[in-house]
C-alpha cells in the first residue's frame, strides 16, 4: 500500500513520502495562481482545478492554502472567506450554505505524538465534515477527526477538539458548547 493510500484510509503514513512532496508542490503552484489571479472567472477556472467537487455558487476567497485541494468537497452556495488554510491530507466535506470567516483553519492532518516517529514523518489523517448552514467565525481552527453538525456555530477564535452537535454553538479553546437561552414567555 503506497503512503497516499495509507493517508486516504487514515492509517499512519510517511508524509515525507516523494509521491506526496510531488503533489503537495503541484497544489501549491495551483493555489498561489488563484491567489495571483484578479479575474474571478480565470479563479473559477483554477478553483475548479484544484478541489475536488465545487458545487455551483460555492466561492473561497483568495488567499487560500491547501495541501492537496482535491481532498476537499463545497457544497453549493458556500462560501470560504480570505485567509483560509484547508489541510486536506484526509477528506474535508462541507456542505450546503456553509460560511467560513476569515483566517479559519481545518487540519486533518495530525503528527505522530512520541518525537522519534513525528521526526521520522509518521502522521495520521482523519476526516472533517462540515454540515449544510454552518458558519465558523473567524479565526477558528478545527482539529482532525471532527464534525460540525448542520446549523451549528462554532464562534470566532475558537479551537474545535470533537464534534459538535447540530444546532449547537460553540466557543473557546477548546470549543465548548453554550447553553441554549431560556424563551421568556409573553407577559
Amino acid at each position: 500500500m503506497s503512503d497516499y493510500q495509507k493517508m486516504i484510509a487514515s492509517q499512519p503514513y510517511d508524509c515525507m513520502a516523494p509521491e506526496l512532496d510531488m503533489m503537495r508542490r503541484e497544489t501549491a503552484r495551483l493555489y498561489r495562481r488563484f491567489n495571483r489571479t484578479e479575474e474571478e472567472e480565470e479563479q473559477q477556472i483554477l478553483l475548479r482545478q484544484l478541489i475536488g467537487e465545487l458545487a455551483d455558487n460555492a466561492f473561497i476567497c483568495p488567499p487560500f492554502y491547501c495541501t492537496y485541494g482535491r481532498h476537499t468537497s463545497l457544497g453549493r452556495g458556500t462560501y470560504i472567506n480570505m485567509g483560509a488554510t484547508i489541510l486536506d491530507n484526509a477528506p474535508v466535506r462541507i456542505g450546503a450554505n456553509v460560511m467560513i470567516g476569515p483566517n479559519v483553519q481545518i487540519y486533518t492532518a495530525a503528527h505522530a505524538l512520541d518525537a522519534d516517529a513525528r521526526i521520522d514523518g509518521v502522521e495520521t489523517a482523519l476526516p472533517v465534515t462540515i454540515e449544510d448552514r454552518v458558519w465558523i467565525g473567524g479565526g477558528a481552527i478545527l482539529l482532525p477527526g471532527v464534525t460540525i453538525g448542520r446549523e451549528a456555530i462554532v464562534g470566532a477564535g475558537s479551537v474545535v477538539t470533537k464534534d459538535v452537535p447540530a444546532g449547537a454553538r460553540v466557543v473557546g479553546n477548546p470549543a465548548r458548547i453554550l447553553p441554549k437561552k431560556q424563551e421568556r414567555p409573553d407577559s
